[in-house]
């Protein structure tokens, strides 16, 4: 068995987390706010989200920008990784720019008071209706393939305010990360080729089209920062080809984002933010020097890194089982609002929310209530005796989560709680049968 180190486990929690000793014992607290006050006040399964975390998160990657790279440079929030209005609106108030895919993650950015500039759109299919909103509301749209460019061109006929144009390279290079969240390989359905681009340039250029930068991004949750050089300089040979024939420079280069966070006390210690971003500044700097190209404007893409750490999932057991070789703790929650697991083998780990210093006696596989044999959420965690109706508590639960969460089985969807400054506030409510059904209709009498 591998070794319960509960301290251990304590840093992958939010930077406010602790143990705090009561007559009861040690109890989990995150912002001041006991775990088990806000699981008997909101119910579980419970997501919380802690604002010293995600602003700290912030500010690492602000002060490495800063200090590392000597141009202009600008962050944007994936919107993939959870949006919801209140965090659109503290995207705003940060002057961070907002990744959204598609209509309807456009507007709710719209709906929570995002200007233009600080809406940026993606997306490898886009729709017309995804377009024509994009041209009403996003600052960037970047540009995924050339049957995409012909689209915009003829809506831009009936619109004479249209956002910034990025385009979008495929690179041919990957870093080492799940295939499922490869982005940058040859293969890959994101993004032009390198002529492809070359093209895309030329026809905004003489369709007059605002076209202003280049993107591209390798893949998500990768941990070795080094694997960015090799695409930037073949960004930057791109980019020096296009002056050469069209003479366009493009002002800013986003080399996407995706680095990696610890999920499990075995992923540490793990490499910074600041060295992914000096990593990147650095390459971005001497390839450009090299090349006697001017510094675009760097705009990172964090993804996980700035919001994963900032969430808390909150699960009660309601089943102790034990079959032949394994202990069962089966809880309220699992692959309905946290299917990374069984999508990709995403690993985590959990902490008893009392008194977590119990000696461990076996490990546990931990299990949800759904109909299937891969709701597993952790197997072959050490943890101490568990009795039905405690709390567990799974770290760095922030992104990708809650945006890909169903309703199988009939699951509702947890409420998410913000945490500040020792007070909390309900960002979504809990989903109830009615909302199941709200859009059904019944069959034809």
């Amino acid at each position: 068995m591998h070794s319960y180190q509960p301290d251990l486990r304590l840093q992958l929690f939010p930077v406010s987390a602790s143990l705090e000793k009561t007559q009861q014992g040690e109890r989990l607290a995150i912002a001041g706010l006991d775990v088990h006050d806000l699981a008997q006040d909101y119910g579980t399964p419970l997501y919380l989200y802690d604002q010293a975390t995600l602003q700290q998160s912030l500010e690492d990657y602000q002060q490495a920008l800063a200090r590392d790279y000597p141009g202009e440079s600008r962050i944007t929030y994936a919107g993939k990784a959870f949006l919801c209005t209140a965090m659109a609106q503290w995207c705003h108030r940060q002057g961070l720019v907002v990744d959204c895919t598609g209509a309807n993650e456009i507007l709710l950015a719209a709906h929570a008071g995002l200007p233009r500039q600080q809406i940026l759109v993606h997306g490898v299919n886009k729709s017309l209706a995804d377009l024509e909103t994009a041209i009403s509301c996003a600052g960037v749209l970047v540009i995924d393939n050339l049957a995409e460019l012909d689209r915009l061109t003829q809506l831009a006929q009936q619109s004479s305010d249209l956002p910034e144009l990025w385009l979008r390279l495929r690179p041919g290079l990957s870093v080492d990360t799940h295939s499922y969240t490869q982005t940058g390989h040859l293969d890959s359905k994101f993004g032009m080729s390198a002529q492809e681009c070359v093209v895309a340039a030329r026809r905004c250029l003489e369709r007059s089209l605002p076209l202003t930068g280049l993107h591209f991004h390798q893949g998500s949750h990768f941990h070795d920062p080094s694997l960015v050089k090799p695409a930037i300089e073949f960004a930057l040979d791109l980019v020096r080809e296009i002056r050469h024939d069209l003479g366009w420079l493009p002002q800013t280069l986003s080399p996407g984002g995706g680095w990696g966070v610890p999920y499990h006390e075995d992923d540490l210690p793990h490499l910074p933010v600041e060295e992914y971003v000096r990593t990147i500044a650095e390459a971005l700097h001497s390839a450009c020097q090299a090349r006697n190209l001017p510094l675009p404007r760097l705009q990172l893409e964090p993804g996980r890194s700035l919001i994963a750490r900032a969430g808390v999932a909150i699960y009660r057991v309601g089943t102790v089982k034990q079959t032949p070789n394994r202990r069962w703790l089966l809880i309220d929650g699992g692959m309905a609002d946290n299917i990374r697991p069984a999508l990709y083998g995403a690993r985590y780990t959990a902490l008893p929310a009392f008194n977590p210093h119990r000696q461990p006696v076996a490990p546990a596989w931990i299990a949800g209530p759904y109909c299937e044999s891969g709701d597993i959420l952790i197997e072959d965690l050490p943890l101490p005796e568990i009795e039905p109706g405690e709390l567990l508590a799974v770290p760095v639960s922030g992104a990708y989560q809650l945006s890909m969460s169903s309703n199988y089985n009939g699951a509702a969807r947890p409420a998410v709680v913000w945490l500040e400054d020792g007070a909390p506030t309900l960002l979504i409510s809990r989903q109830v049968a009615g909302d199941l059904y709200r859009n059904d209709r019944p069959l034809p009498q």
